[in-house]
């Protein structure tokens, strides 16, 4: 089977109803994604197809249509993505296990809606769970990051 992941096409001897997060994480070793709930409601498996945020963990690899870019090819080689930045500079983490999913879906949401209101920046993550409860951060980081987006 074929897949393109981060830019790079990838051969891997896999059945075709392998989860694409196994495929990723085991076969690929992109440990960006993470298992969380393994039924698509925590959002911690979240990865980009095509710049559509899905949730890997219920994707079988041979329904796979476009290509995947993970957590680690957000950003440039030579800049964070203004979301992994605001997260950085609003200090989102705490555990960090949410976090690929949280930024992978944020990062998303603002390419369809460059000037969220809290509201609908809450609406577009509730979906993706923080057992922190880091979700005030998480909605400034968001805002942060649109008003970055907009400058550029």
């Amino acid at each position: 089977m074929k897949l393109t992941v981060n830019g790079t096409r990838h051969d891997v001897d896999v059945e075709p109803e392998m989860p694409l997060l196994w495929v990723l994480r085991d076969e690929l070793g992109i440990t960006g994604p993470k298992y969380g709930c393994g039924i698509a409601q925590c959002g911690a498996c979240t990865v980009h197809v095509d710049g559509q945020p899905v949730r890997s963990c219920q994707l079988p690899v041979g329904d796979l249509d476009g290509e995947v870019t993970t957590i680690e090819a957000l950003g440039t080689p030579d800049a964070l993505h203004a979301v992994q930045a605001a997260w950085i500079d609003h200090q989102v983490a705490q555990c960090g296990y949410c976090q690929s999913g949280q930024i992978m879906t944020a990062a998303a949401f603002l390419e369809v809606n460059a000037t969220p209101t809290d509201a609908e920046i809450d609406q577009a993550l509730s979906a993706n769970l923080c057992r922190c409860g880091t979700y005030p951060r998480i909605r400034a980081a968001v805002k942060s990051a649109a008003a970055r987006l907009n400058e550029a």
